[in-house]
């Protein structure tokens, strides 16, 4: 069976609706809301500031951590358990990875900067939904950034390739990939590539060419979420 109609009659390009809002949770440095289709994320930034305990710190540039998670209620599927979980712990690793890149750290010795990012409802692209809120919440904070990165999944439902997978596609009864990237707006440069599932080379050359795409348009939520933000103040 050939994957020809989406499910929620998406071409298969097109991302599912999109929004996003800086400056959202005021005792943050840095905060942000980003929805896309039914995936909700909040993104709050804290720092620079000193890290302790103080043989972690680094004289020469400081510290990024990410902290990822869903809330118990907020999955597709079955409960979310409460707390930490190596699912949780990848995701973050993963953030990191995917941010530090564009970030200039060597402003901030001996600091850390902290990224704590909740999902209180999700439709897969929770990892690309977190990387593309935390971005916005870095910039909203202040923190030097080269570049803004954009994230979002792609990947290739019954031989047809396809951008921003929702859950019921991920689920579907056939041969699926999803494949979470990340890029730089101005270098298209990928600081996330990560694949779960088959895919031929063909495809999945189609695949990143359709992700370059893709997380333009991304970036063109995130680029007016903080001009509003700024245009605010």
């Amino acid at each position: 069976m050939v994957y020809k109609k989406r499910l929620d009659e998406r071409k298969v390009d097109e991302l599912r609706p999109m929004e996003a809002k800086a400056g959202v949770i005021p005792n943050a440095d840095g905060s942000a809301y980003f929805k896309i289709g039914n995936t909700v994320c909040y993104a709050a930034v804290y720092g620079p500031r000193e890290l302790f305990p103080r043989f972690l710190q680094n004289p020469k540039k400081g510290l990024l951590r990410c902290h990822y998670s869903m809330m118990p209620f907020s999955g597709s599927g079955e409960r979310i358990r409460p707390g930490g979980n190596r699912r949780s712990q990848e995701i973050s690793m993963v953030m990191n990875s995917s941010l530090e890149p564009v970030m200039d750290l060597s402003a901030f010795p001996n600091s850390v900067v902290d990224v704590f990012v909740d999902l209180p409802q999700t439709d897969a692209g929770t990892r690309c939904a977190a990387i593309s809120a935390a971005a916005i919440a870095l910039a909203d904070a202040g923190i030097p950034m080269k570049d803004m990165v954009s994230s979002v999944a792609v990947g290739q439902v019954d031989g047809t390739v396809v951008a921003d997978l929702n859950y019921n596609e991920e689920a579907y009864l056939g041969i699926v990939s999803d494949i979470p990237v990340a890029m730089l707006h101005n270098t298209k440069e990928l600081t996330l590539l990560q694949m779960d599932g088959e895919i031929s080379k063909e495809d999945l050359i189609k695949a990143l060419e359709m992700a370059k795409i893709a997380t333009e348009r991304v970036y063109e939520v995130q680029k007016k979420a903080l001009k509003e933000r700024f245009s605010r103040e």
